[in-house]
């Protein structure tokens, strides 16, 4: 059951057709790595805090594509 709307454009739907093709377990696996990277930079010594902040607020941004991806992939796209 796809959700029809007006204002869908070719380069929408191209995305949402690539977009799908990739499994949503690469998307928790590149947070999961992302917060270990953090995890790890903060625990090393000699390194400065922002690389491991930095690197830690990926995983927020990659869970998020995580559940557009399973959205396309459930409700489809036009």
């Amino acid at each position: 059951m796809a959700l029809t709307t007006a204002n869908e454009d070719q380069v929408s739907k191209e995305i949402e057709t690539q977009t799908a093709k990739i499994p949503s377990v690469v998307f928790l696996g590149a947070a999961l790595l992302a917060m270990g990277v953090s995890a790890a930079l903060k625990c090393s010594k000699g390194r400065d805090d922002k690389d491991a902040l930095f690197i830690g607020q990926w995983a927020a941004p990659f869970l998020l594509l995580g559940i557009y991806n399973k959205i396309v992939k459930t409700e489809g796209h036009d």
